[in-house]
């Protein structure tokens, strides 16, 4: 009895740490996996804003720092363009007044995002990080910024922590990948477009 009592200790024992393993192995790829499936919908959204915020500087020479005045330009503004008839090298045809050109007006949501069209719908939840908890919002910055050479140039900066989407995922995990970003890649612990420190040509942390 005393030997069957310690056979049985002991297989419960090898379960709990075969248990133990398991859990040490598979919750990191858990939270991978998950990881990359949430940053790319916030990345795919991040892209759209920043198409947006190049139209806006397109229309008015500098970026929109707030989403109210970004997503009102989607929907209601457009985008003035020049068609030309004609060629301005043929000299007989300028002389006879057959070249010319003129301007016409695209709705920006049209145009702003490229082959990809975006719905009204679509266009009122830029703000929002998906996979975010409590309607988080992306911070969106903008301003003006003077280089080393004197230049002053146009920035913007919208961003997405990793808190505001990953924040229901392992805690243990999070932490680690909060704190490798930080200290190890010295980057942003997050999805991030742009700089308000510096003239990144709106690239993205991803990229």
């Amino acid at each position: 009895m005393k030997k069957a009592a310690i056979q049985i200790v002991l297989a419960l024992v090898v379960v709990g740490l075969a248990f133990v393993v398991y859990r040490q192995l598979t919750i990191p790829l858990q939270f991978d996996k998950e990881v990359s499936k949430r940053s790319a919908a916030v990345i795919d959204r991040i892209k759209d804003i920043r198409s947006a915020e190049r139209a806006y500087k397109q229309a008015y020479d500098k970026y929109c720092g707030d989403f109210d005045s970004l997503i009102a330009f989607v929907l209601t503004d457009s985008m003035v363009y020049e068609r030309s008839f004609g060629s301005a090298d043929d000299s007989v045809a300028v002389a006879r007044g057959l070249v010319k050109s003129e301007q016409f007006k695209v709705a920006v949501i049209d145009t702003a995002f490229g082959s990809k069209k975006l719905t009204p719908e679509q266009v009122e939840q830029l703000r929002y990080i998906p996979y975010g908890s409590d309607n988080a919002e992306y911070i969106l910055e903008a301003g003006a910024l003077e280089t080393e050479s004197g230049v002053t140039v146009q920035v913007f900066e919208c961003r997405a922590p990793f808190k505001a989407y990953l924040s229901d995922l392992n805690h243990q995990e999070l932490v680690n990948l909060i704190d490798e970003r930080k200290n190890t890649y010295k980057d942003y612990p997050g999805i991030k477009v742009g700089s308000m420190t510096s003239a990144t040509n709106d690239a993205g942390n991803w990229e």
